[in-house]
């Protein structure tokens, strides 16, 4: 019978040869580190002399709301500077009479909190740093607080503010100083990146101003446009990075990082009977039995990371999928093969 880890393999292959991806880079493991780990493909389809290795550089997007703001609100609420239910205007006392002001750090990790979905923040307030973030914390909500569940990615740009204004510290700065170099997390960063790890970077998006797929630069537009650095997206990391964290979600390390409480706050059911289920800002895995409680993250670029407690087991696909396009159905479904294959 094939291993599991050949027909990880094969699976990623056909995804290179189906122009889902150029290239692809997973890794399986436990408490103890990685277990089995691959590469295939190429940095960019028109550059046959640099393949995809286990070191390859991602822009892995949406990761950022786990490996920067999820980690850093989970250390404020280890440090009790923050409670899940508090309200923002007790944590943020200008927003006292403003929209937000009711509306918990919880209803944002669980995204529940009725803020606004899509919007173009250049549209919306400009280029100014300061001017978005006043925007953003002083905008209509979209919906009452704790009505639905809606995935947006405002909710992770605002709890970055929050980490930010209760620190009096940059989000790179602290994720990077608390949780990120304690755990020999050595090449994850915000963009843009600098030269020494641009030969590695996998290319993501076409961008039609320049005419080239973007490299070392974060795909986001609100993370460009906020020069870099935000909770929406903007992270770089590799696979034995990422596998550094999961590892360490795993088998937290006293005095370094997020601790065993709030890994066991956050991969477990928050939102009651609203639909879809949602723990702390990660989520079940589709097509997972309930039972083995597998949970999940995606990046829109073609990242995703899974954990169990229950297991003791987690998983990284990273792939560049951005770099032909946009359309998520066929990585959706390589994603839920991939999941089936690393958790079996």
């Amino acid at each position: 019978m094939t291993s599991a880890p050949d027909r990880i393999e094969h699976l990623l292959r056909q995804g290179i040869q189906q122009q889902i991806y150029p290239g692809a880079v997973w890794a399986t493991g436990n408490a103890d580190g990685i277990s089995h780990s691959g590469s295939s493909g190429l940095l960019d389809p028109h550059d046959p002399a640099h393949p995809t290795t286990r070191d390859t550089v991602f822009d892995i997007a949406s990761l950022t709301k786990i490996t920067a703001v999820w980690s850093a609100i989970g250390l404020l609420w280890q440090q009790q500077r923050l409670s899940l239910d508090d309200p923002l205007a007790a944590l943020i006392p200008d927003l006292a009479g403003y929209p937000l002001a009711p509306v918990t750090v919880r209803q944002l990790l669980t995204h529940t909190a009725g803020v606004p979905l899509r919007a173009n923040l250049k549209s919306l307030y400009g280029t100014d740093p300061h001017h978005i973030r006043m925007g953003v914390l002083h905008e209509a909500l979209h919906r009452p607080p704790g009505q639905a569940v809606e995935y947006t990615d405002r909710a992770a740009l605002i709890l970055g503010f929050l980490a930010e204004h209760l620190t009096g510290t940059p989000l790179d700065q602290l994720a990077q100083s608390c949780m990120w170099q304690p755990i020999g997390m050595t090449d994850t960063r915000f963009g843009p990146l600098p030269a020494e790890l641009l030969d590695r970077c996998a290319p993501t998006e076409h961008d039609d101003e320049t005419g080239w797929h973007l490299k070392g630069t974060a795909h986001d537009f609100s993370a460009r446009l906020l020069g870099g650095v935000c909770g929406i997206a903007g992270v770089f990391s590799t696979m034995p990075d990422l596998a550094a964290f999961l590892r360490h979600i795993l088998q937290p390390t006293i005095g370094t990082g997020i601790s065993a409480a709030w890994v066991q706050e956050s991969l477990q059911i928050q939102t009651g009977h609203l639909q879809p289920a949602r723990g702390l800002f990660w989520h079940p895995a589709p097509g997972t039995d309930p039972t083995d409680c597998v949970y999940v993250h995606y990046g829109f670029t073609g990242t995703g990371i899974w954990i169990s407690l229950k297991q003791g087991r987690w998983a990284i696909l990273l792939t560049n999928k951005l770099y032909y396009g946009r359309d998520r159905q066929p990585l959706t479904e390589i994603r839920n093969a991939f999941c089936a294959l690393a958790f079996a």
